[in-house]
């Protein structure tokens, strides 16, 4: 059985010479899939996300059907501040909803500290049902960045706006660092014991980061995602990265500690690279609106995603975002044989 720690994946991430260029994509597991929607059915994601047997079957479905280069587990990043009671839901057509929202120092005492082996014995199964099962295919586990969830606590669900997260940060500050240590350290445990049971990799989603401007995340986000970083590198997995909408926000990402930087379509794999400095891998990025185009115009974009990389170690190729929930399974195929077949960095010509 091959080494996780040998794969195209893990080596492309610690920029390393890989047999092809690694791809999987973000939110492959789950609802784009017929077999997983008749796995499923109607009920909760996070029902199913609480049953190992379901949560490993999803999270292995992507790898059989398309042969990826890792597998994500499936999971929510809203899963560890449910599991201690703070009120969260995941509503179908909406995402994260949370009953009382955020609002005050008394709301701290709702963030009691996460003990992943107590709180979420189901997703640390689910790890060790997929490990099992993955051989040499490379488990990513992942965590909500503290900005991203503390949006959803404080707006009471997703927004277009995030006025009251931004009302609180910059009025009360003393309220917002508090609120980012007790996420911080919820985060810290649950990736920690990921690995703990077998990931051989992470990433971090600051997802709604890219609201931000350069200055309110180097003052309100890196120093927790900073610390994040700090206290998993002794775990001597690849961490990465990832925003939406982090064009502008990549040179101060690239200072967190990471060891990949995500990147959404906006910016150029070639740009990316300048901003994010060397030394570091980059992760994307074609478009996943063009997954519904058509074959050629799939083709032609994943192509200029893969020149755009060219032939310098450190590609991992994915979607700018997740799997849209109407994405036709044979799209992705077609974006995985051809990164396999074309994709030059870090290939030894």
């Amino acid at each position: 059985m091959t080494n996780p720690a040998d794969s195209p994946y893990v080596r492309a991430c610690r920029r390393l010479s890989v047999p092809h260029t690694p791809v999987w994509f973000m939110r492959q597991a789950g609802r784009s899939l017929p077999e997983y929607r008749a796995l499923r059915g109607t009920g909760s994601i996070l029902d199913a996300i609480a049953d190992p047997a379901i949560a490993a079957e999803v999270t292995m479905q992507p790898v059989r059907r398309y042969g990826v280069d890792a597998a994500i587990l499936f999971s929510d990043i809203v899963v560890p501040v449910h599991a201690i009671g703070f009120g969260i839901d995941v509503v179908p057509g909406r995402g994260p909803v949370v009953a009382e929202p955020f609002r005050d120092a008394a709301d701290l005492s709702r963030l009691r500290d996460l003990s992943p082996e107590t709180d979420l014995p189901y997703v640390l199964e689910t790890v060790d049902r997929v490990v099992a099962e993955l051989g040499g295919t490379p488990l990513i586990g992942f965590a909500g960045a503290p900005f991203t969830v503390a949006s959803y606590l404080i707006e009471g669900g997703p927004s277009r706006e995030f006025t009251k997260v931004k009302a609180l940060m910059h009025s009360q500050p003393d309220l917002w660092v508090a609120l980012m240590e007790r996420l911080t350290a919820g985060s810290i445990a649950f990736l920690r014991a990921q690995v703990e049971h077998g990931a051989s990799a992470l990433q971090l989603f600051d997802s709604w980061a890219g609201f931000l401007s350069p200055s309110e995340y180097e003052c309100f986000a890196l120093p927790a995602t900073t610390r994040i970083m700090e206290e998993t590198a002794d775990l001597g997995v690849p961490r990465t990265l990832f925003g939406v909408g982090t064009g502008e926000l990549l040179s101060l990402m690239a200072q967190s500690g990471a060891e990949v930087v995500g990147v959404d379509w906006r910016v150029p794999i070639d740009e990316a690279r300048r901003r994010i400095g060397p030394g570091l891998a980059v992760q994307g990025n074609l478009d996943p609106a063009l997954t519904f185009a058509s074959h050629e115009v799939l083709v032609d974009a994943t192509r200029r995603v893969l020149e755009s990389a060219g032939t310098a170690p450190g590609h991992i190729f994915n979607l700018g975002h997740g799997v849209l929930p109407t994405t036709n399974p044979d799209a992705l195929q077609v974006v995985v044989d051809l990164v396999h077949g074309e994709g030059r960095a870090g290939v030894l010509q």
